[in-house]
Parts: structure tokens; C-alpha cells; sequence
């Protein structure tokens, strides 16, 4: 069964930085695209960051330049460094990883971590 656990969330200030881990279990790691989305109050949630199982990676264009994803393969791990932090990066983010199964396509998520920047 895999699981997605995300950590690193917390309150911070405007400007500050916060770094958040994912770490999955199973065997899906190595060949998932992995990725966060975030949802503030009231609104959709939507992607921050992808990384695929050779390292590419997006970005949305809220966060290029301020937000880096990376992934370590040998820990099951995807981790998003988030620098200058703003009141509108506010949300609970989310960890995903996609692909497949020989032909059968995956989703999963992992349950949230709350990111809140505020003075």
C-alpha cells in the first residue's frame, strides 16, 4: 500500500523560508512524477512544483525563482525548499506521485501539511 507523509509545514514570517519533505512508501517512488499543490481557503488547488523520475522540473509562475523541488531517490523522499515567503503562498500543500502500472495510470496524495506566512 503506499503512503504519502509530508512534514515541514508551520507558521513563518514574510520574507522567511520553510522546507517541506515528502517521503513515500512502497515501491512507486523511483518512477513517479512527484509533486506539490497547494490549496488556500475557498479556493481550487492548484501545482507548485513536478519533478520526474530524471530530475525535470516546473514550476508555476507564482513561485519560479522562490520555491526549488527536489527529490532523493534512495529516501523516497521529494522535498520543496520554499524561500521568500509570501502572505499569498498561505495553504495546506499537498504531495502527490503519478505514473503507472504497466497500463494502469496512479494518483496518490498524501493527507496536507499547513503552510501559514504572516507576521
Amino acid at each position: 500500500q503506499v503512503q504519502l507523509v509530508e512534514s515541514g509545514g508551520g507558521l513563518v514570517q514574510p520574507g522567511g523560508s520553510l522546507t517541506l519533505s515528502c517521503t513515500a512508501s512502497g515501491n512507486i517512488f523511483n518512477s513517479s512524477v512527484m509533486g506539490w499543490y497547494r490549496q488556500a481557503p475557498g479556493k481550487q488547488r492548484t501545482s507548485v512544483a513536478l519533478i520526474t523520475p530524471n530530475g525535470s522540473t516546473t514550476y508555476s509562475y507564482s513561485v519560479k525563482g522562490r520555491f526549488t523541488i527536489s527529490r532523493n531517490n534512495a529516501r523516497s523522499t521529494v522535498y520543496l525548499q520554499m524561500n521568500n515567503l509570501k502572505s499569498e503562498d498561505t495553504a495546506v500543500y499537498y504531495c502527490s506521485a503519478a505514473g503507472r502500472t504497466g497500463t494502469s495510470p496512479y494518483n496518490y496524495w498524501g493527507q496536507g501539511t499547513q503552510v501559514t506566512v504572516s507576521s
